[in-house]
């Protein structure tokens, strides 16, 4: 059973289960990774026999707060697309019998107030959960496929796995999003469990380790916050960017770094852009993250590509035959989570319609995602475009300008040709005046992270993507 999408639904819950199932299925191809596991993925959804409300159970009133500000819209609208009406969608915290692990999102169409049986692991030990390392074990170095793009990363890994604690502490890897970052820091980790099971191992994303020094300072239980972190054998964190402008965190995260190196402990890292390129991070602790080794991971070649979808496709009980990868492949070429939604969209077409997987499956299923490159967009249009709807000029986005009414478009602009063509950073840099491929980074990131918290800007960035698809 893979966690947080697929669960017994019960006999004749078909219709709900699918409902529920096809939902977060596309919020997995709308949001990044990251932000999926941690908020959508656990959720555990319950549907009234009539489909008169669906409730979502949330773990704590944190999660719950989190929930309802940034996704609520978005699963209303669209539970509301998929059933064909308004479906009112109710949050509410999970029981707390139900608590020992309910982490799987079993939609189980029950009677108004029922509540989901929780679902326990035997042999866990309630008090021994308190301490969980949060590793994914179906993230291992088997797993990942090797290529070019990822090969020094990926032995420097290995290397920590075995050895932690000497070499490469601390290990940094940066690269764009879905690209494997997050893969191999779980495998570094699983690998260490399974020679040293007694290790004390921690993944968490920077936001979790941002939110746990918050948490301290409210309670002021920055001692037992120092004994988690402190004690560790080997930590894993990931998007370190996110300690941007938050100075008591990294405070603590520097301090957390000396201890663990002091007792020789491994940290490794990931991130979106090398130590230097990181924006409003503390001098001291940049210096830190450069001093082990630092490596880079790109985005995947096409025999690589073509290995992934064929690895991942067998792992979902289906084979790909290799002329169906390659024809994929061809037309996905960003990152690993494009592919892996390409693939997803192209199984369930195949199962839906109990058709064999065919380059003929793959272009009607992949369609959408085929006629944007048809009509290939360009980043001058994208230029023009946004440059109409602000009411800019041209011009100003390629200009050496900087006021904020001509820097903020310039940024959009940067963000749609980002998403929305198959140019590389230091390509789409180029087109813009030939400003650096950080610059852009920069603004990819912004924006896309203010995507998330503005309603207005989602609205807008909604309707110039309409527009340039056509």
């Amino acid at each position: 059973m893979t966690e947080g999408t697929h669960a017994h639904a019960g006999a004749g819950s078909s219709a709900g289960h699918s409902l529920w199932q096809a939902c977060v299925e596309q919020l997995a191809q709308e949001l990044p990774e990251q932000q999926f596991n941690t908020w959508i993925k656990p959720l555990v959804a319950q549907v009234t026999d009539d489909f008169s409300k669906v409730t979502l159970f949330v773990a704590n009133r944190f999660k719950l707060d989190w929930i309802r500000a940034q996704y609520v819209g978005r699963i209303s609208a669209l539970l509301e697309k998929l059933y064909g009406q308004i479906i009112p969608l109710e949050l509410a915290l999970t029981p707390r019998e139900a608590q020992v692990r309910t982490s799987i999102a079993a939609l189980v169409p029950q009677g108004v107030g029922a509540v989901p049986e929780p679902v326990v692991v035997v042999g866990e030990d309630p008090a021994q959960a308190q301490f969980k390392n949060r590793l994914n074990t179906a993230l291992t170095f088997d797993t990942l496929v090797e290529g070019t793009a990822n090969r020094m990363a990926r032995a420097a890994a290995m290397h920590v796995s075995g050895t932690p604690g000497q070499l490469y502490n601390p290990l940094f890897i940066y690269g764009g999003v879905g690209l494997g970052k997050t893969h191999l820091m779980h495998a570094v980790g699983n690998r260490l469990l399974a020679d040293r099971p007694d290790a004390k191992v921690l993944y968490i994303h920077a936001e979790q380790f941002v939110s746990d020094v918050v948490k301290a300072y409210q309670r002021k239980t920055f001692d037992e916050f120092k004994e988690r972190y402190h004690s560790l054998d080997l930590l894993l964190i990931d998007d370190v960017q996110f300690f941007a402008n938050k100075d008591r965190t990294q405070e603590e995260f520097f301090n957390a770094f000396e201890a663990l190196l002091t007792k020789k402990s491994h940290i490794v890292m990931t991130s979106d852009t090398y130590p230097k390129g990181l924006a409003d991070i503390h001098e001291r602790l940049v210096s830190r993250f450069d001093s082990g080794l630092t490596v880079a991971i790109e985005p995947p070649e096409l025999e690589m590509r073509v290995a992934i979808l064929i690895n991942k496709s067998r792992a979902e009980g289906t084979e790909m035959p290799e002329e169906v990868a390659f024809f994929v492949a061809k037309n996905v070429r960003s990152n690993v989570r494009e592919l892996e939604g390409a693939l997803r969209k192209c199984l369930a077409y195949s199962r839906f319609n109990q058709k064999e997987m065919s380059i003929q499956l793959a272009r009607e299923a992949l369609r959408d995602l085929l006629s944007i490159q048809n009509r290939q967009i360009s980043v001058e249009n994208i230029q023009k475009t946004v440059a109409d709807y602000y009411k800019i000029k041209v011009a100003d986005m390629y200009s050496k300008k900087r006021p904020a009414s001509i820097a903020r478009p310039r940024q959009i602009a940067m963000y749609l040709a980002k998403e929305l063509t198959q140019k590389s950073l230091p390509e789409i840099g180029e087109l813009f005046g030939g400003r650096d491929h950080t610059t852009v980074l920069h603004a990819v990131r912004k924006i896309g992270g203010e995507r998330q918290q503005l309603t207005e800007l989602n609205q807008q960035l909604h309707v110039l993507e309409q527009t340039l698809k056509g």
